[in-house]
């Protein structure tokens, strides 16, 4: 490797270190304060960055909130989309459509985990108005709803999706039974351990889904 191919990695992966530092530091402040409480120079202070490293690397705070969250659901900062990740190479691979839906209710629950913490402060504060995490939680539940489609379009494809349900209102059944709004519920308000939430999950989009 020639020193400016070197010099290049290693600038590259300092990058990537120092962006991993601000979204730790960004996801800490938001499950703890709120993102109304949080500005960019507090994360900033948080990870031992310049204010303008973060306002370079993200552009606004609603970015940040957006990339913090994408790394969060996925469990890493990997390019790896979420259908090729295994939890979701696994509904697949099952060959019955009930134990499809029990693997989807698994990787729902893992993703609830994750993101629950932070997410309800986020879309708590889109509930009060801020237009800029209102349209936040309009582009997630956007995303969500193609990941219901594709998930929805695998069952009928594979025989596991009941005849007389319309796929649309099987995609928005599903959509609605994932939402982070139903575990934030179940598991935050009600007290649900994790396990309860997959199992209530799992038999819930069972008994309307599975033929």
């Amino acid at each position: 490797m020639s020193r400016r191919a070197y010099d290049n990695t290693r600038r590259a992966e300092q990058a990537q270190l120092t962006r991993r530092r601000v979204l730790d530091a960004a996801r800490d402040l938001l499950t703890e304060r709120g993102p109304a409480a949080v500005t960019m120079r507090d994360v900033a202070a948080h990870a031992g960055v310049s204010a303008e490293t973060v306002k370079k690397a993200f552009g606004t705070k609603t970015a940040l909130i957006k990339a913090v969250y994408d790394v969060t659901l996925a469990g890493d900062d990997e390019p790896i989309p979420m259908i090729d990740r295994p939890e979701i190479k696994a509904v697949r691979a099952a060959t019955n459509p009930r134990d499809k839906l029990a693997r989807y209710a698994a990787a729902a629950r893992q993703i609830g985990e994750r993101v629950g913490p932070m997410l309800a402060k986020v879309l708590a504060a889109a509930r009060g108005g801020d237009p800029e995490l209102t349209e936040f939680r309009t582009t997630i539940n956007g995303e969500r709803l193609i990941g219901a489609g594709h998930m929805v379009s695998h069952l009928a494809s594979t025989g596991g999706l009941r005849a007389d349900l319309d796929a649309d209102r099987a995609r928005d059944i599903v959509w609605t039974l994932i939402s982070p709004e139903v575990y934030e519920l179940l598991v935050n308000d009600r007290g649900w351990s994790p396990d309860q939430y997959e199992q209530w999950l799992a038999k819930a989009l069972a008994d309307a889904l599975a033929p």
